[in-house]
């Protein structure tokens, strides 16, 4: 949580280039979770999310890597973290709507049809100021064949930090 006014402040930066969308300190707030963060000493100088679609899908959202540091493999470290998340999720594909295709090829994404994609990874599109005339372009990885099982091979593993609750008193 104490990382979310830079991930605001990097986040807004793409977005006040119309190269990303805003997000807002209670959309972050909303979705922490899905984020993983990369530093440089104290500074946070990245950031992505991997939002979940379903058993097997989820899209890459909001990479972003300040631009004194563009260059350095803080996107790739970020990229190779969430795609370790989502093997350990036994996930069958990552997507992403992007304006460096390039960047994600590198990664192992393909151009794809956005008609590819699960209709509700557009609901953000809805709020977009581009709606109407997007020039984003969509992108997949696949990480397993499709006929995969989605049931991972150990269920239950707790990716969280124990936390324990106090138990209320008089009952």
């Amino acid at each position: 949580m104490a990382d979310i006014p830079a991930i605001l402040s990097l986040i807004n930066g793409y977005a006040a280039k119309e190269i990303m969308l805003p997000r807002t300190e209670f959309d972050l707030s909303e979705f922490i979770r899905d984020f993983t963060v990369i530093h440089q000493g104290p500074k946070l100088i990245g950031c992505a999310a991997l939002h979940f679609y379903g058993p097997t899908i989820a899209e890459v959202r909001s990479l972003a890597v300040d631009p004194a540091t563009k260059g350095t493999g803080a996107g790739r470290v970020l990229m190779r973290a969430l795609d370790e998340e989502a093997e350990a999720f036994n996930l069958q594909a990552l997507f992403a709507f992007t304006y460096v295709p390039d960047f994600f090829s590198k990664m192992g994404y393909a151009l794809v049809n956005r008609d590819e994609l699960p209709l509700k990874a557009w609901k953000d599109c809805l709020s977009c100021p581009k709606f109407q005339a997007c020039d984003e372009i969509a992108v997949l990885k696949r990480l397993k064949p499709a006929t995969a099982s989605p049931i991972p091979a150990e269920p239950f593993r707790i990716f969280a930090p124990e936390i324990s609750f106090p138990r209320p008193s008089g009952h």
